[in-house]
């Protein structure tokens, strides 16, 4: 027992080879990284006499560096770290001395390809060898700062399972976190992931975009065009902290909104497994973007709002003061002119902070390093409870600042700001208020739980799929529940019952 365990420790103590071709930035940042990670590194370069890595970074030197053939030939892992373009020009001569061993493509593309990558035309360069794609998705950075901040995950895929599984190992070894996508078709949406743009982020900003304008229009026509309010110079800052204010109480609302939409589809529907819509599954998706853009624009509203507290600007929050100075007085008279916030202000000011700090508790729940540390009960809480308190909140800031307008034109109430952009937040209190009811809350819960009102038939009814290898479920039609198969008119992909409740696709050729 004794002399087992001191040949595992030595053999764990024993450098295991890895081969690196290519002697670039990413090259040598991953080299460090695989060498202080405990593997012995070889690089390979094609005129390796005219390199010289002691003069970049004295790390390099405790590495060999070699020819391409003999880099081949010394390891059975090999980090292919070149470009694409230069695959068939350095691998081309070589191709047999790869058979068998695991060549791990890092390379990405500069544009996105649904057809195509470059792990699967490395693939078919080197059909012998077993091709993984990984490490794409690390910057050169990132892999030589154990310290940074940026994304530690690693993405794998290949055709090869052993493959995936030795590179996932090395991964680990070098503090990384491995996702194994599967096989080597993956590697396109490995590939395409390095350039993306905030793709989560373009539809919120859209909606936000699109809903501000039309807020600021309507100012403009309300405040200029209609009547003559203020000066065109306050348009900055006056007018468009309104804009402002108005967008987030918007964007705020249509947040929580989404979760009403889906009860009431599956209160509709009697069942918690008929998919929603793309529009509203989509909705639903991007919650915490709407979120932090509605924080974003109410913390702007917060800063522009001290900005202009003053009563010059909100004469409606403070006291007024009349000074009358009689004619011909040759007595000095002294007048202390003070003035104090009304009720409104005060009001105003003080739903106004609650609101705000209560989303600052809502925000920070969204950061990574919060939520490990929350449960589920605790995460719901934050985010649905104190988030709708805070929307209330809101409303009522929004409310007191209007309702003393109101009661003195209840004839033009339609055209009010603070009204039209309350409308939306109280729908969505009251549709969360009408959900909470124990008679609704129950019977919904139950039904997310997987109770059905009506299990014993087939409720699928097929669409025309948008994308190729996609299958739509709507909720219609239940004619062919008896026969187990609901039909595509048109559509060569049919759906049959699995069992007796539900539909799955008999195309095996669908992915």
């Amino acid at each position: 027992m004794l002399l087992e365990k001191g040949k595992d420790i030595a053999m764990r103590k024993q450098k295991r080879p890895l081969g690196i071709l290519g002697t670039g930035d990413f090259a040598r940042a991953l080299a460090k990284r695989l060498y202080f990670s405990g593997y012995e590194i070889v690089l390979g370069s094609r005129r390796p006499e005219e390199k010289s890595f002691s003069a970049i970074d004295e790390c390099l030197c405790n590495m060999r560096l070699v020819t391409t053939e003999e880099c081949i030939k010394s390891v059975s892992i090999i980090f292919l770290a070149i470009h694409a373009e230069n695959y068939k020009d350095l691998l081309e001569e070589h191709a047999d001395k790869l058979d068998g061993k695991i060549i791990v493509d890092v390379s990405n593309r500069d544009r996105p390809s649904e057809t195509k990558s470059n792990a699967e035309y490395l693939q078919r360069l080197i059909p012998n060898a077993s091709v993984v794609k990984a490490f794409n998705v690390i910057s050169a950075y990132a892999m030589e700062n154990d310290y940074n901040t940026s994304s530690r995950q690693v993405f794998i895929a290949s055709n090869n399972e052993l493959s995936r599984n030795a590179i996932s190992n090395i991964a680990r070894n070098m503090n990384f976190t491995p996702l194994d996508f599967g096989g080597l078709f993956a590697a396109r949406r490995i590939e395409k992931h390095p350039l993306r743009l905030f793709p989560d982020w373009r539809g919120p900003c859209g909606f936000t975009v699109a809903v501000f304008n039309i807020w600021l229009l309507y100012l403009i026509y309300i405040y200029y065009i209609e009547k003559t309010v203020y000066r065109w110079e306050q348009i900055f800052i006056k007018v468009m902290n309104k804009a402002i204010c108005m967008t987030g109480i918007t964007i705020l609302s249509v947040t929580y909104l989404a979760s009403s939409f889906a009860a009431s589809l599956q209160l509709y529907y009697g069942t918690k497994h008929i998919r929603f819509s793309r529009w509203l599954d989509k909705w639903l998706k991007n919650r915490k973007q709407l979120g932090l853009v509605a924080f974003i624009l109410i913390t702007i509203h917060v800063m522009m709002s001290i900005l202009i507290m003053s009563p010059t600007y909100l004469r409606s929050w403070f006291h007024s003061t009349k000074l009358v100075i009689p004619h011909n007085v040759t007595d000095v008279h002294v007048i202390n002119n003070i003035n104090w916030m009304t009720w409104k202000g005060e009001a105003a000011c003080l739903t106004g902070i609650f609101a705000f700090i209560l989303l600052c508790f809502v925000c920070v729940s969204t950061l990574p390093s919060v939520t490990d540390t929350l449960n589920w009960r605790e995460w719901r809480f934050v985010q649905s409870k104190i988030g709708h308190v805070a929307l209330f909140l809101s409303i009522v800031h929004v409310l007191v600042m209007g309702i003393p307008g109101w009661a003195k034109n209840p004839l033009k109430i339609y055209k009010s700001i603070t009204f039209l952009s309350s409308i939306l937040p109280w729908a969505t209190i009251m549709l969360k208020i009408l959900y909470s009811l124990p008679c609704i809350d129950r019977y919904l819960t139950k039904i997310r739980k997987g109770w059905e009102r009506q299990e014993e038939r087939c409720r699928g009814k097929c669409v025309r799929p948008k994308k190729e290898g996609y299958v739509i479920m709507n909720a219609d039609d239940r004619s062919d529940a008896i026969s187990g198969v609901c039909p595509c008119p048109g559509d060569t992909v049919q759906m049959v019952t699995l069992d007796t409740t539900s539909c799955g696709c008999s195309n095996g050729d669908i992915v």
